[in-house]
């Protein structure tokens, strides 16, 4: 009898790895086409996500043309005058900004030397810190494993080796699963 309850627990436990992160990421999806369909009120599921996406790939392409240049810039200029706004909007076109774009900023994976035996991963994130009268130090973000949030650390530059080879996102992903993923 004991036998046969350790093995349909041993199921059971199997069963949850594989469902558990397969239904999650389903959610997740599910929640964001939702979420997404539902900003444009259409009788029909699923116009309301493709108007949206088009409405972004449209100002996308009405920022990115010479005439029209100046009418974004001049909203933006605005919108970092006001105190509040301003926090939010740059903390959030900065982080938007260091996964895409052209100003790229977890492209650059390390490993930083933190003591004889301690290394952690991390991300330059700045290369030059002489703006706080830190010439020799770089700035390194150290992500959280499962979290949306790291820490920042100057780091002598001496203690900072490139990671060749190596994806700067298989890196984040290592990092953010605690480890658990594998560096590909």
């Amino acid at each position: 009898m004991s036998f046969t309850y350790k093995r349909i627990i041993s199921y059971f436990l199997r069963g949850l790895l594989f469902v558990t992160p397969v239904v999650v990421t389903l959610y997740i999806i599910y929640q964001t086409i939702q979420f997404l369909d539902n900003l444009i009120p259409v009788p029909l599921p699923g116009i309301g996500i493709l108007m949206v996406l088009a409405l972004i790939t449209f100002v996308g392409y009405l920022a990115s043309q010479f005439f029209a240049q100046p009418i974004f810039e001049w909203f933006e200029r605005g919108l970092i005058k006001i105190p509040l706004v301003n926090l939010i909007y740059t903390s959030i076109k900065d982080l938007m900004g260091a996964f895409v774009g052209d100003k790229k900023k977890f492209s650059a994976p390390v490993k930083v030397q933190l003591s004889d035996t301690f290394i952690r991963l991390g991300f330059v994130t700045q290369e030059d810190m002489s703006i706080v009268g830190e010439p020799d130090m770089v700035a390194v973000y150290f992500p959280h494993s499962y979290n949306v949030s790291g820490n920042v650390f100057l780091v002598p530059k001496d203690k900072v080796t490139p990671l060749v080879g190596v994806k700067s996102s298989d890196v984040m992903k290592f990092m953010v699963s605690g480890g658990v993923s594998p560096l590909v």
